[in-house]
């Protein structure tokens, strides 16, 4: 099975707050073939811990970076990565991963109204140029 995992999926994975979900998601991990996780996953993952849970953004990186490096899992892994590098610095998870996901389209302006992902995206990120907003 190439398995597509909800939010809800990583989550008990990740948390182990609901014993019987907790242990199905860990089940399908280990059965599952590939794990196919979309990077608004991800995105959603890290606002739900951050912003709703609120454990330390570098958990949360480490917890995002530890999942996304199994040779199972299957995920856009530059624009993860970028989304790692933001929460480590600091910022948004979603932010790096629009800025790269945008940038690996053919962007070449990262066009926003926040300030910290325009100096975090100047910062972090090569090759599209920063337009804030004001």
């Amino acid at each position: 099975m190439r398995a597509i995992l909800d939010t809800n999926v990583v989550l008990r994975y990740l948390l182990d707050d609901d014993a019987g979900q907790a242990a199905t998601a860990r089940k399908l991990v280990r059965q599952a073939k590939r794990l196919v996780i979309p990077v608004p996953v991800l995105c959603e993952v890290a606002w739900i811990l951050l912003r709703h849970l609120k454990i330390d953004s570098a958990k949360v990186a480490d917890a995002i970076d530890a999942l996304t490096k199994s040779p199972k899992v299957e995920t856009e892994r530059t624009v993860v990565a970028a989304g790692i590098d933001f929460l480590r610095a600091g910022g948004d998870f979603a932010d790096g991963a629009i800025a790269q996901e945008g940038s690996d389209m053919g962007g070449n302006v990262f066009v926003t109204f926040d300030r910290q992902a325009a100096t975090l995206h100047t910062k972090l990120l090569k090759g599209a140029a920063v337009k804030l907003l004001l």
